[in-house]
């Protein structure tokens, strides 16, 4: 659609957009090329981010810190354009759920099938279904960090159970207020400030400094931020500006939610091809916070927001999901590729059940 610019944001102080200047100029302001923006920039960032991990970043906080807030910052950016345009409060709670369903189901389910999520190897994971003295030992060097992990992803599929009830428990009266938002960014501040002390515990145990080059990365992250911004910026209003069809503003909430969770699929196929299941974990089941409870509670601090019919589906498959997880790590120590087969057909069911029946 060449020549279209989005309008502005109403904020406190002057927007200053590059994108729709430099594209109107080279006659390339349409969809595709925003969306190749959009996909570049979290290249990108997922680029800068693996440098973490030389940086004073383990695996597992790379996940649940800073890769979370990166992928999900596609949704925080969302919530903004909708209360400043004073969007629908439905299609903000559908954007959060399918990309939570999402990254619980088929984010983790296709790795899992192509190249399996043992993140404890196969020898410590337990002895369920052995006989007894058969059990393969665990490799001596790494049993212990392999165990740490799991504990870890348990927690946050823990918080992850948590999250998702409360939000059902506080919408059972059809919608979140605005004491019901303050509530859930309570939570969410509460979760962050317990993962900030416990990667500082692991840097002071290791004896980890943050270096010149962590900030450096830090700050070229931030500015595929700003352009990631920009280039939803002008997706949304460019599909809220279309009246009919699929791609238009009947589907936004649907449409924007997978636009939102490219990054993380993008994530979970690069770290899943690295072999490394446990950022693969704890960046999909990380990345549901953002949405679930923060997301939502920013929007409800905001405005009301009324509770649309897919929210009890969404919120089973969440809670059944985690607890799926949650079993198989504690039995065979990751996700078998049975299981991702089973996750991929649940979110099959979850889009036909919301989209076509």
């Amino acid at each position: 659609m060449q020549g279209f610019t989005p309008r502005r944001l109403s904020l406190n102080f002057p927007a200053v957009h590059l994108l729709p200047g430099l594209f109107d100029s080279l006659a390339l302001n349409d969809p595709l090329t925003y969306l190749l923006v959009f996909v570049g920039v979290s290249l990108l960032m997922l680029w800068r981010l693996e440098s973490l991990l030389d940086h004073g970043l383990e695996g597992t906080a790379l996940g649940t810190l800073m890769l979370p807030y990166c992928s999900g910052l596609g949704n925080l950016i969302f919530v903004a354009l909708m209360v400043d345009r004073k969007g629908s409060a439905g299609e903000v709670m559908t954007n959060c759920l399918v990309n939570n369903v999402t990254n619980l189901t088929v984010l983790l389910g296709l790795p899992a099938v192509l190249w399996g999520l043992q993140v404890v190897p196969a020898g410590a994971a337990g002895t369920k279904g052995k006989k007894p003295g058969r059990a393969r030992p665990a490799a001596p060097g790494g049993n212990t960090e392999h165990q740490i992990t799991r504990l870890s992803l348990l927690l946050t599929l823990a918080a992850v159970g948590f999250f998702s009830g409360a939000v059902w428990l506080l919408g059972r009266d059809g919608s979140l207020n605005q004491t019901d938002g303050f509530v859930l960014i309570g939570l969410f501040l509460f979760w962050q400030c317990f993962q900030v002390f416990d990667v500082l515990k692991y840097n002071v145990r290791q004896r980890v400094r943050f270096g010149i080059w962590f900030y450096v990365d830090l700050i070229a992250v931030l500015a595929c931020a700003y352009l990631m911004y920009e280039s939803i910026d002008w997706l949304v209003t460019w599909l809220s500006a279309q009246k009919h069809g699929f791609v238009s503003r009947d589907n936004l909430g649907w449409l924007t939610g997978w636009l939102m969770v490219l990054p993380n699929a993008l994530l979970a196929l690069y770290w899943g091809w690295r072999r490394r299941p446990d950022v693969v974990y704890s960046s999909q089941v990380g990345d549901g916070h953002i949405c679930i409870p923060l997301c939502l509670g920013l929007y409800a601090v905001m405005r009301p927001m009324p509770v649309p019919p897919i929210s009890n589906q969404a919120l089973i498959i969440l809670l059944l999901s985690a607890a799926l997880h949650a079993n198989l790590l504690i039995t065979h120590g990751g996700l078998p590729r049975w299981a991702g087969g089973v996750l991929a057909v649940a979110y099959g069911w979850f889009v036909y059940a919301g989209l076509l029946a």
